[in-house]
C-alpha cells in the first residue's frame, strides 16, 4: 500500500547527504593546490558512491509507486492513498511500511554496500597491478 514511502524517504536523505559531501569535497580539492582536479578523483569519491545509492532508491521507489498506482492503491486526489480511508486500513498500511518498506530499504542499501566494497577492492587490486 505505501511501502515505497520508506525507500523514498531514505533516497531524499541520501541525496541531500550526497550533495553536502560533494560540495565539501570540491571545496577541499580546490583549496588543496597539490592535488590536481580530475574527473577520476570525483568518480571515486564518497559523494559519487552515495549518488549511486540514491539512484537505486529513487528508481525502486518510483517503480513501486507506479505499481501501487496501477493497482488502484494511489489516487490523484486527497488523501492520495486508498488505505487512508479507515483506521483498519491505516493500521495495515503502517504495518506494511514498517515491515516491507524498511526491509526493502535495508536490502537495497545492503546490496549497494556490498557492490561498493567489491568495486573498491577490485579498483585497488587493478591500481596495484598497474603500478607494478
Amino acid at each position: 500500500m505505501a511501502c515505497f514511502i520508506i525507500p523514498g524517504i531514505e533516497a531524499a536523505a541520501v541525496t541531500a547527504a550526497s550533495r553536502i559531501i560533494k560540495s565539501k569535497e570540491q571545496k577541499k580539492l580546490s583549496a588543496d593546490t597539490e592535488v590536481k582536479f580530475d574527473e577520476n578523483t570525483l568518480k571515486n569519491s564518497k559523494a559519487d558512491k552515495l549518488k549511486s545509492l540514491s539512484a537505486m532508491l529513487w528508481g525502486g521507489s518510483a517503480l513501486l509507486a507506479f505499481e501501487h498506482l496501477w493497482h488502484g492503491e494511489i489516487e490523484p486526489f486527497f488523501p492520495f492513498l486508498t488505505a487512508m480511508g479507515n483506521k483498519e486500513d491505516m493500521m495495515e498500511m503502517f504495518s506494511e511500511m514498517s515491515t516491507v518498506g524498511v526491509s526493502m530499504a535495508v536490502a537495497v542499501t545492503s546490496v549497494w554496500g556490498l557492490f561498493t566494497v567489491v568495486a573498491s577492492k577490485l579498483r585497488n587490486k587493478y591500481e596495484k597491478e598497474a603500478k607494478a
